[in-house]
């Protein structure tokens, strides 16, 4: 099934499978019979083909012949795009750690270069673990509107598969490149200023965005202020949206959504994570800061996209407004921000006034839920240039991309 897409032009996209390994192409409203790629993929649980995203090539990249690669396959003008995919590397046929047995090779992250309808010149810009696993591996990949970095999110590849600080393990080891959102130039590099946020120049520490991050399937930047947010899954109560400030520590292994771990879930409720989380959390040094979530699901409902309407084509009510998708229920929520942009604005009499949907109130979404009835939803991305919201979904086999337009015509003049 389609696990994420990305425009390459308006009528362009790239769209990815993830126990297939395949990048397919869809050109104007036509998906070509050829795959434009088909890699080895690992495929039992959360493991496979699982993020996309497309970047202009910086003008130095191309003044100095594509990134250093000494394998260039083309002249500079035939390149248009870079094309990053993070995916579960498997070593010789797809799903061979259910069939075979065999370990995946790694969650990797890889750079195309999109030339002459082809995607060529592969470069490795990371190398993660895969193993245990084989749930939480995460997987989204965003291009930094502002810094042009790579941000990828990775989950904690098992339950209890990786005991490091980034699991908030207070004696546990560094971490290892798991449950985080990492951070890296679009060669690979390092991205953060000045070395690293949490304070330690060591590889991958400096890489680190944020941790303590069981499994999220989006992030997204706020068009207004440049904030970075996320989507979590919690492993079976606790999904979460969160404000994702450098630094972010979101709680696993010790805590989900807003509760404690380690009580059986009837009980979860009475059990609140503490006011002060100092005893309980990794904090490097002061370096990372826990917060709670700015919006909370009880019972699981695996949020996945989350994405802002940087446009007013479906008027301007809706403009720079949140959207988030699920992948069990398939509705579409839409969230209003506070004038600040830092939280969620919702009803204060309604019930979700304190941004916790409790296993007794899930019937009352009427407020959030934007649409419905969209099997699983996948991924979300703005038309580069009709500026509509395109929902990838799929149900059963079945994958769609569908477009989110006005049926009446707005008065964009409208108050």
């Amino acid at each position: 099934y389609p696990t994420g897409m990305a425009f390459l032009d308006q009528d362009d996209i790239l769209v990815i499978e993830k126990d297939t390994g395949i990048v397919r192409r869809i050109l104007k409203g036509t998906m070509l019979q050829k795959p434009l790629l088909d890699v080895n993929v690992a495929t039992q649980g959360h493991r496979g083909m699982l993020g996309i995203a497309v970047s202009n090539i910086p003008s130095s990249s191309l003044d100095r012949g594509i990134s250093g690669n000494n394998n260039t396959q083309t002249s500079n003008t035939n390149i248009s795009k870079y094309v990053f995919l993070y995916y579960t590397a498997a070593t010789t046929v797809d799903g061979e750690d259910i069939t075979e047995g065999k370990q995946p090779l790694g969650n990797v992250v890889y750079r195309y270069e999109f030339a002459n309808d082809k995607l060529v010149n592969p470069k490795l810009l990371l190398d993660l673990p895969a193993s245990p696993g084989p749930i939480g591996n995460g997987g989204k990949i965003l291009v930094g509107p502002d810094d042009n970095n790579v941000y990828v999110t990775i989950g904690g590849i098992g339950i209890n598969g990786h005991q490091t600080k980034a699991q908030n393990i207070q004696n546990g080891k560094d971490p290892d490149g798991t449950s985080g959102i990492l951070v890296i130039t679009q060669d690979g590099k390092e991205a953060i200023k000045g070395g690293s946020i949490l304070g330690s120049n060591k590889d991958p520490i400096n890489k680190y965005y944020a941790y303590g991050i069981w499994n999220s399937f989006g992030i997204a930047f706020d068009p207004v202020t440049g904030k970075l947010w996320d989507t979590e899954n919690g492993v079976v109560f606790g999904d979460e949206i969160n404000l994702v400030e450098p630094g972010f520590n979101s709680g696993w292994n010790k805590i989900d959504g807003i509760w404690l771990r380690g009580y059986a879930i009837n009980e979860t409720e009475s059990h609140l994570a503490p006011k002060q989380t100092d005893n309980i959390l990794v904090d490097f040094d002061g370096k990372g800061k826990y917060s709670l979530p700015e919006f909370t699901w009880f019972d699981d409902v695996g949020p996945t996209a989350i994405k802002f309407l940087s446009s007013d084509k479906l008027g301007k009510q809706y403009e720079n407004d949140m959207f988030v998708g699920d992948i069990i229920n398939g509705n579409l929520y839409h969230f209003e921000l506070n004038k600040q942009r830092t939280e969620l604005l919702l009803s204060p009499n309604s019930p979700l006034a304190d941004k916790v949907v409790s296993s007794y109130d899930n019937k009352k979404l009427d407020e959030i839920i934007f649409g419905k009835g969209f099997g699983g939803i996948t991924d979300m991305q703005i038309g580069p240039r009709d500026g509509y919201l395109y929902v990838l979904t799929f149900d059963k086999t079945q994958g769609t991309i569908y477009r989110i337009s006005p049926t009446t015509m707005i008065n964009l003049e409208a108050n």
